[in-house]
């Protein structure tokens, strides 16, 4: 006679009292005909279901009496409180073959990138089955023009960066997404040495400041702060775009006064004794993001394994980045010639906080930099109030609407999940930025708010 296959009991066949004369009811009869008409991924989800309800039973007769006293849907309700199984689902699902083993990934040579870069001397786009190659890249341009012609899979870019691709602003317009932040806090303004006197922005009308792109938090962040203070970022100071690699060597030229930039290139100008540390960008807003990693809509539509794969390899990174105790060693898998090429002993400072200032003083900044990896909505929308208050958009925006196409939430929470990292329930939080409270759910309010900002055209 044939047997119905109970997935909550695979050793228990089941006798003959329905309409077919083969299942032990007609509610059996059936459950047997939805498993024949189920897809692949359905049955992988009830084998997964089976297994687990066996581990937690692993007596037959025990397994057996709880489920007929509560119900098959009511058991696994139960079961679900306290074990993973959704988890375990999705985690089964994304292991599938993968579309795409062979990536090309650019990067800049900064801490921001840590996440990504120590992803490859550690191994862990190996552990998905993914062959990487990470291509160091000169400048924040060319990182979005070999993203644009599909020279790169996925790209180390700047948070702003994708929303204004996807806006066409800059550049033709290409629908970006970020997956995750790779880093918050971690950049600093720093001064050429001859400056030591000039510590209040008010003096520096005339400078010559340095910004690694127009999209940038730093070039953002660099406006808000000295408009604080009185200048107007467009007429009191130039803001030139230089790639962060060139920053040192630019100050000690004498072609700039300071700049708004990434580490290891702040530190590096303490080390060679020509700059020094003004502030640190945690002390504008902490928590502020920098850097993002990021794909096209079509690389994930396309190769949606490989999205999957590489997405938990560099959230993998983060996690491990975001443990103080793991810093010293990252410090020295991304410090050699490949990656940064830089000094160690430069990097370590960044990474663990620990750090000479170029002013004498030696400080233990824990969070100087920081890897949260959770692309927060409230980030994006503050970033679109900025581009806005300094012109480079125009009109109307649909800050929501943006911010939630462009930064990956759901994926992120659905990932971060799968490793057992922890999310926030909501991707809109509030946050200050130099004490004035910025509310993602009142955007336009906000940027009314700012006597200083560039008069639309």
């Amino acid at each position: 006679m044939s047997a119905f296959f109970n997935p909550y009991d695979p050793d228990r066949s089941l006798g003959s009292a329905c309409s077919c004369g083969k299942h032990a009811s007609q509610s059996e009869h059936d459950a047997t005909d939805a498993l024949a008409g189920a897809d692949t991924e359905t049955l992988s989800n009830r084998i997964i279901e089976s297994s687990m309800v066996r581990a937690l039973f692993p007596h037959d007769e025990t397994r057996r009496r709880f489920i007929r006293a509560v119900g098959v849907n009511t058991a696994m309700a139960a079961i679900a409180s306290v074990l993973p199984i959704g988890a375990m689902q999705a985690l089964a699902q994304e292991k599938k073959s993968l579309e795409k083993k062979d990536l090309k990934i650019g990067f800049i040579p900064i801490t921001c990138a840590t996440p990504l870069i120590m992803a490859d001397p550690l191994g862990f786009y190996k552990k998905e089955g993914l062959s990487v190659t990470l291509n160091k890249t000169a400048g924040w341009a060319l990182i979005r023009d070999k993203m644009l012609n599909k020279e790169h899979d996925a790209s180390h870019f700047l948070s702003p960066m994708p929303l204004a691709i996807s806006m066409g602003i800059g550049s033709a317009a290409q629908p970006m997404r970020v997956a995750t932040i790779q880093n918050i806090n971690g950049q600093a303004i720093t001064l050429h040495v001859k400056h030591k006197d000039k510590r209040d922005p008010k003096q520096w009308k005339g400078f010559k400041f340095a910004v690694p792109f127009d999209y940038s938090v730093h070039n953002f962040l660099l406006r808000y702060y000295v408009a604080e203070h009185g200048l107007d970022p467009d007429k009191d100071i130039q803001i030139r775009v230089v790639p962060p690699p060139e920053m040192v060597a630019n100050l000690r030229a004498g072609n700039l006064d300071g700049y708004l930039g990434p580490d290891p290139f702040n530190q590096r100008a303490v080390y060679d004794e020509i700059g020094f540390i003004h502030i640190l960008s945690k002390e504008l807003w902490d928590g502020h993001p920098c850097c993002a990693f990021g794909v096209s809509d079509q690389f994930i539509k396309e190769n949606p394994n490989t999205f999957a794969a590489l997405y938990r390899a560099v959230l993998t990174a983060a996690n491990m980045a975001r443990d103080a105790k793991n810093r010293p060693l990252i410090a020295k898998v991304i410090s050699p010639a490949n990656y940064l090429n830089q000094p160690e002993t430069v990097v370590e400072q960044v990474l663990t906080g620990k750090f000479a200032d170029g002013l004498g003083n030696v400080k233990n900044i824990p969070d100087r930099a920081d890897f949260d990896p959770f692309p927060w909505h409230s980030m994006a929308v503050w970033i679109l109030t900025q581009m806005k208050r300094w012109g480079y958009i125009k009109g109307d925006v649909n800050y929501k609407q943006i911010a939630e196409q462009v930064f990956l939430v759901t994926d992120a929470k659905k990932h971060m999940a799968e490793l057992d990292m922890k999310s926030p329930a909501s991707s809109y939080a509030k946050f200050k930025v130099m004490g004035k409270e910025f509310d993602p759910a009142q955007p336009e309010k906000y940027l009314a708010s700012f006597a200083a900002r560039k008069s639309p055209a």
